[in-house]
């Protein structure tokens, strides 16, 4: 995967996260999760660990969102199969956008040792 496309991945995993924060109605956390999308641009080691660990975050509220939301389906009687699946598909793309700073395109843009 080129550097472009890896740099692709973070930006969506992290404007999803904020869409989702937006949804839930915590503005700071949106705000955050979009704006942290310019440190994309900021080729530092810092950065990029600032990076990983909001995503690693987003991947623990993303299944802490699916905890949540498939309980309260079972709760009420209705189908939470497919919620699963989708909470579960853009948990496990959050976290492989945080994996991509460990791959060696990454590495060398944000001069990780």
């Amino acid at each position: 995967m080129k550097l472009a496309a890896r740099l692709i991945v973070a930006f969506v995993a992290l404007l999803l996260l904020a869409a989702h924060f937006y949804r839930a109605e915590q503005m700071v956390l949106a705000g955050l999760s979009a704006a942290l999308t310019l440190l994309l641009a900021v080729p530092r080691a810092w950065a990029a660990r600032t990076l990983q660990a909001a995503l690693v975050f987003g991947t623990v509220e993303w299944l802490r969102t699916l905890a949540t939301f498939a309980a309260t389906r079972v709760a009420v009687g209705q189908p939470y199969l497919r919620l699963a699946l989708i909470l579960g598909a853009v948990a496990a793309f959050t976290l492989f956008a945080a994996w991509t700073f460990q791959q060696r395109a990454l590495r060398a843009r944000f001069r990780l040792a």
